[in-house]
């Protein structure tokens, strides 16, 4: 990693002791790649929206980094967050991070850097890690840019945006020897890590089928969703650069901020997005972490024209066998498929909505988990621990820590990047069974091809759009 050539790092150290952080030491000085633990490592926040404004305070609460430079092609605007309440674009991102330092050193700083130009960034920047927080269509440019630069990468989920992206993405970072972390950020969350463990070690018999629920519909995150057509291009925002190698789209308001989601020029849907949490728990659970499913069946949904400018499954259904006979039932909520949460439900204030991942084993037992809540065929199962000798996921509580001291020590971390990629690999066939109105599809999660149908081999990867290219 070469030093910034206006000793950036020095000035750094400087506003660092003046506030009482610990001295930094150039990655370059100590070895390619890997910070010493007396220094703090260095991170760059590419994208500041909706994710970017949720994640990075856990960057900048923790004392192992400091968060240094920002990038995104907006300069600042509105209508990010969940319900459009919130502003983002890149000096938004600079004044959060000055105003959060400049608090903690009792005055005024100026510790970060905003860029329009992402790779300005990476080419000006002495830093260590990066945090990607940019529409999925961004991801594999951005990962493999940055692995190459033998960055460190904490990567927002879903990890790309094609199956051929994903393999790419996992193959260079271990090209280049860095750290991952996806932000699979419910594998550090103690509900899921403790449902998963008891369904791993046969508390409920054997696991023969986990029904997971995702959320469906198309969400109005931006409250701009009626601001279809075309409209002139924002001042301060280069909306080229945030198309980058997504194919050629006229600036519509009803596709930023997060709204994005729902067009597959940029995203997968709710497939994606909810699928990249919940199916990733239960391949975490059920130890698929290095494989695929052989076959897929029953793919039926909702899609709305293919001129739609939401375009992804509002409702949805697919399932999946893998080669031992475990199945996978994958539904968005509305169709109810966990009807055993309804008659043991105890809190009538925040009844069941059929969402979260549903483990189906032998003799009528059950173990269910999904954001906050928990629930079994019975509740002495919870009681029940996991011996020394049995099965134990990895144990993070708190997934951005978890990232930051393996940067340091090159350890495995809770959600590596083969682990994001079988994951996704999943919505993405989903997605492409219901684009082509296929019900069944044979997998090979070897070769990671389907058998016998060019058309969806056809649609594993995607051409970027020219100039952005990447041999």
């Amino acid at each position: 990693m070469k030093p910034h050539p206006t000793s950036r790092r020095r000035f750094i150290a400087q506003s660092a002791a003046a506030i009482g952080f610990p001295m930094i030491i150039p990655a370059s000085a100590i070895g390619r790649g890997r910070p010493a633990p007396s220094s703090r490592i260095n991170v760059a926040v590419l994208g500041w929206g909706t994710i970017a404004s949720d994640w990075t305070p856990s960057f900048l609460n923790n004392d192992k980094c400091q968060v240094v430079a920002v990038a995104d092609p907006m300069k600042e605007g509105t209508n990010y967050g969940y319900s459009g309440e919130k502003r983002g674009g890149r000096e938004v991102g600079r004044e959060t991070i000055n105003k959060f330092y400049g608090e903690a050193a009792n005055k005024p700083v100026r510790i970060c850097t905003a860029y329009a130009d992402f790779r300005e960034l990476l080419d000006k920047e002495d830093i260590d890690a990066v945090q990607i927080c940019v529409p999925d269509h961004w991801h594999c440019y951005m990962a493999v840019l940055a692995a190459r630069k033998g960055l460190h990468l904490y990567g927002q989920k879903p990890l790309a945006l094609t199956i051929g992206e994903g393999r790419r993405i996992v193959d260079e970072i271990a090209k280049a020897g860095v750290t991952w972390q996806t932000g699979s950020q419910q594998r550090s969350d103690i509900n899921f890590r403790l449902v998963s463990e008891l369904a791993r070690n046969g508390r409920i018999g054997k696991v023969k089928q986990v029904r997971i629920g995702l959320p469906g519909g198309h969400s109005n995150w931006s409250q701009l969703a009626d601001r279809t057509a075309p409209e002139p291009v924002p001042k301060d925002f280069d909306y080229d650069m945030w198309l980058g190698p997504a194919s050629q789209m006229e600036y519509r308001p009803a596709l930023l901020p997060l709204n994005w989601r729902h067009n597959f020029n940029f995203s997968g849907g709710m497939i994606t997005d909810f699928g990249a949490h919940h199916i990733d728990i239960a391949m975490w659970a059920m130890g698929k972490n290095n494989t695929g499913p052989v076959e897929f069946n029953n793919i039926r949904g909702t899609m709305p024209a293919k001129t739609e400018l939401y375009n992804t499954a509002a409702a949805f259904h697919f399932e999946c066998r893998f080669a031992d006979g475990l199945k996978f039932v994958i539904a968005d909520a509305s169709e109810k498929i966990m009807p055993e949460l309804d008659a043991v439900n105890k809190n009538p204030n925040k009844p069941a909505d059929h969402t979260g991942i549903f483990f189906e084993g032998e003799n009528g037992k059950w173990l269910w988990v999904d954001r906050g809540r928990k629930l079994a065929s019975d509740i002495n199962i919870f009681r029940e621990k996991v011996g020394p000798e049995e099965i134990h996921l990895c144990e993070s509580k708190d997934h951005t820590d978890n990232f930051l001291t393996h940067v340091y020590d090159g350890k495995p971390v809770v959600a590596p990047v083969e682990d994001a990629h079988r994951t996704i690999s999943i919505a993405h066939i989903g997605n492409i069974g219901l684009r082509l109105g296929r019900s069944k599809f044979k997998w090979d999660p070897v070769a990671e091809k389907f058998a016998d149908d060019p058309e969806a081999n056809a649609m594993l990867n995607r051409e970027w759009r020219k100039p952005w290219v990447l041999e």
